[in-house]
């Protein structure tokens, strides 16, 4: 939808000419025998209602919001003393172009009611605007976080134009001035440029549509390099179409760059930040695409005179190689000498180093032969002879100091061994006893009466038999 929300401050008030004395109609009151249901009751008070309050304007804040699967709102309306409930039906909710939240204070349009089932009074809403601040704007701001997120402005998506653009498709209004700018500043800078118009409303409630369309029709014909999609200046009311959040994926889909120039300078809508590239105006975008002849015709004729003194000092260089040449041309005779003095050059070179390599073999001969009777096998096997020789002497040497070494280490030990040796301590007056099984005795515990011991002295044995074992205390 394109047609912006409704912006004046009045809705206007509608009034049936049933009340325009201020009395209710004659059949809407029962006769004083007549009993109304429930139905009746509220049927008439509805009838009452709708007819009295057909159209009214109501200033409150939202709460208790409700978005049910049906795509109706239901909310509260109130206000520091009162409050009042309210319904906004799917064919109504469609047309906004901003999303109310709990808490926003905002000015409805629609007529008073009643909700026959319940008996509840309520307000059927028509059109919604905040209070306080213009719907377009709004709008514009809720649609421009949702197409952020939604990343259609993300800079990485945006392509860059084509170096070399020789057709260009223009989506505007046929008989505005924006084409007839742009048509001007292409004539004047690159009248080669190929212009394909593609005519849409750029104002009202159908322009979306068309400005789609017109899109899709470019892309299929794929004969153009860009895309300048564009109108004059204008209020935010007749850009308002430029908003269209259909409009921006359109653009963002496009598979030919397209090019934002709506409105002046000072002007953005949503499609400026999905485009590829933003013009400030329709004439600054036709500049954009088009380069200028004038500055092409002054490049042109700088290459030409380069060209031409390039060439001019080719041509010198070729002339001045040319003479060198023929300065460095000489006749075959002269080259035959020049040849033959070379060769007896190189022979008498090949004769030189031919005599260096002999004299260098021989050299290296005589060297070798010096060596090889240095190393004659009976020297080799004189010298082996001597080597071992003193090899088998520093062994036998060796052999005896271990032996008389060992003998002094076995006296040493044999003489430690005799000073504890228990022979010697017999030899000093002391004995050992020993049990039947030829073990020493240590303690009085381990005989009994009757046993049978053996006592070794220093040369003799006694066998003696226990009487008594005394164990002595401490």
């Amino acid at each position: 939808m394109c047609q912006p929300p409704q912006t004046r401050n009045t809705y206007g008030v509608m009034n049936s000419n049933n009340f325009s004395s201020g009395n209710p109609p004659r059949d809407s009151l029962p006769r004083d025998n007549s009993v109304f249901t429930v139905s009746q009751l509220n049927q008439r008070a509805k009838q009452l209602l709708e007819i009295s309050f057909a159209s009214v304007r109501v200033e409150g804040e939202i709460s208790n919001l409700s978005r049910p699967s049906s795509g109706h709102w239901y909310f509260t309306l109130k206000d520091a003393g009162a409050q009042v409930r309210c319904a906004m039906f799917r064919s109504r909710t469609a047309m906004l172009k901003f999303q109310p939240k709990e808490g926003d204070k905002i000015e409805v349009r629609g007529k008073v009611s009643l909700y026959e089932n319940r008996g509840d009074y309520q307000l059927i809403v028509d059109a919604m605007k905040p209070a306080g601040e213009g719907a377009l704007l709004l709008a514009f701001q809720q649609l421009k976080q949702k197409l952020t997120a939604l990343g259609l402005f993300d800079q990485e998506r945006k392509r860059p134009l084509p170096q070399a653009i020789r057709r260009v498709a223009v989506i505007t209004s046929p008989g505005g001035a924006a084409v007839h700018d742009m048509l001007t500043v292409l004539k004047r800078r690159w009248p080669m440029l190929e212009v394909d118009i593609y005519p849409a409303l750029v104002q009202g409630r159908e322009a979306p549509p068309q400005l789609i369309n017109a899109l899709l029709r470019a892309n299929r014909d794929a004969q153009a390099d860009v895309i300048i999609l564009g109108r004059g200046g204008g209020s935010l009311e007749d850009l308002w179409c430029f908003n269209d959040e259909q409009l921006a994926h359109a653009i963002a889909a496009s598979a030919i760059p397209v090019i934002s120039a709506v409105g002046h300078e000072t002007d953005f809508t949503i499609a400026d930040f999905v485009a590829d590239l933003r013009a400030p105006t329709p004439s600054a975008a036709a500049e954009v695409i088009s380069p200028d002849q004038q500055q092409i015709r002054q490049r042109a004729g700088q290459l030409y005179e380069r060209l031409l003194r390039t060439q001019h000092q080719k041509l010198s260089q070729s002339a001045q190689y040319l003479l060198q040449l023929k300065q460095r041309l000489r006749g075959p005779q002269h080259i035959l000498q020049n040849q033959s003095q070379q060769l007896d050059h190189l022979e008498l070179r090949l004769q030189q180093v031919m005599k260096q390599k002999l004299t260098l073999s021989q050299h290296q001969l005589s060297r070798v032969q010096q060596r090889l009777g240095h190393q004659h096998p009976q020297l080799v096997l004189d010298q082996y002879r001597k080597t071992l020789e003193q090899i088998q002497r520093r062994m036998e040497q060796a052999a005896q100091n271990s032996v008389r070494t060992r003998q002094t280490q076995l006296e040493t030990h044999a003489r430690l061994l005799h000073s504890v040796s228990p022979l010697n301590v017999l030899n000093r007056g002391y004995s050992i006893s020993l049990n039947a099984d030829g073990q020493a005795l240590h303690n009085a515990s381990d005989l009994r009466p009757g046993d049978i011991i053996e006592t070794r002295l220093h040369k003799d044995r006694i066998k003696s038999q226990i009487t008594e074992v005394i164990h002595e205390k401490g």
